[in-house]
């Protein structure tokens, strides 16, 4: 059962519209291969996904996203983005681009990490900002 949501744990929301929004991320989760069976997307402060991020990953400094990928199956999207919007404000001003479509790249991002797209290589970087330009040019026009 497809299942995308959206928590906040603070009041900055730059959506749009939500359900056209579930909507891409599922098509992008298609387009690369994949369905949807849950998809969970929080968006909190830089000091709660630092918490996580010391935790989880044993990392002390502030990072945009954490994405828990809780698949049991090669082809099927569980997973959870865990989205500072704390980081995504910041971003946004020093990339000079709007804070909802920095969110945007940055949920999107997550998204290609499910689909199994990395970001550790200079290469792996480069594919990964073709793929967010390129859903980004098509959900935004």
């Amino acid at each position: 059962m497809l299942s995308i949501k959206f928590f906040a744990l603070n009041e900055v929301i730059w959506f749009k519209n939500r359900k056209n929004l579930k909507k891409f991320l599922s098509f992008i989760c298609v387009s690369e291969g994949f369905s949807v069976e849950s998809l969970h997307i929080i968006l909190c402060s830089d000091d709660y996904l630092l918490e996580i991020n010391k935790q989880h990953l044993q990392h002390d400094f502030y990072t945009d996203i954490i994405t828990f990928d809780l698949s049991d199956s090669n082809d099927i999207i569980n997973g959870e983005l865990y989205i500072s919007v704390d980081r995504v404000i910041d971003n946004a001003s020093q990339l000079n681009t709007k804070k909802v479509i920095e969110l945007h790249r940055v949920i999107f991002h997550g998204c290609l990490h499910l689909c199994g797209y990395g970001d550790k290589t200079v290469e792996e970087i480069t594919i990964m900002r073709q793929k967010e330009d390129y859903y980004l040019d098509k959900y935004f026009s």
